[in-house]
């Protein structure tokens, strides 16, 4: 197999998303409510995720009405660059070669995005409330973006994504 760490990768997010698609989240609703702020940074770290992603998310919404709102962001805005960090030390030292791999394959190198696209990419992914491995792997691979400047943007974005959904969860 010429990408194995990738494909298991992709295996666990299917199988992941094919385990939480049909489950209650009751438990973990009641679970983290009752956690309070260090159930929001839970939360974020859970927003990051594939397969937490939308609970994680559901969640937020219900928690808005509960607890301060720039509270919850900043503590669930922690989590998630605690999730991110996880990804992005994965991806750039346990997957390095097959990223190195992958760049010299035809279909990637006939993909002719100026760096600063793929970035700007990889932080509108992680801005979004959707699973920010895409981004992070994108930043990842690119080796010029330290992990402090990857730390602050990872925040500051999932921050931000987090008070869009913490508002929306007050004004509903």
């Amino acid at each position: 197999m010429k990408y194995p760490k990738f494909f298991l990768l992709i295996l666990t997010i299917l199988i992941a998303t094919q385990i939480f698609s049909n489950k209650d989240f009751t438990l973990i609703q009641t679970l983290t409510s009752n956690l309070g702020y260090i159930g929001a940074f839970i939360l974020g770290i859970m927003y990051v995720y594939s397969f937490t992603a939308a609970p994680a998310t559901s969640l937020l919404l219900i928690l808005a009405t509960q607890q301060n709102i720039l509270l919850t962001g900043l503590i669930a805005g922690l989590g998630s660059l605690t999730g991110d960090l996880v990804i992005f030390k994965l991806i750039r030292h346990s997957f390095d070669n097959e990223i190195q791999k992958l760049k010299k394959e035809k279909w990637i190198k006939r993909i002719k995005l100026p760096p600063f696209i793929t970035v700007l990419i990889a932080y509108i992914t992680m801005a979004a409330p959707l699973p920010d491995e895409i981004g992070v792997t994108l930043l990842a691979a690119h080796k010029k973006i330290s992990t402090k400047t990857f730390s602050i943007f990872a925040y500051l974005l999932n921050t931000a994504g987090i008070f869009v959904v913490l508002i929306i969860g007050r004004l509903i």
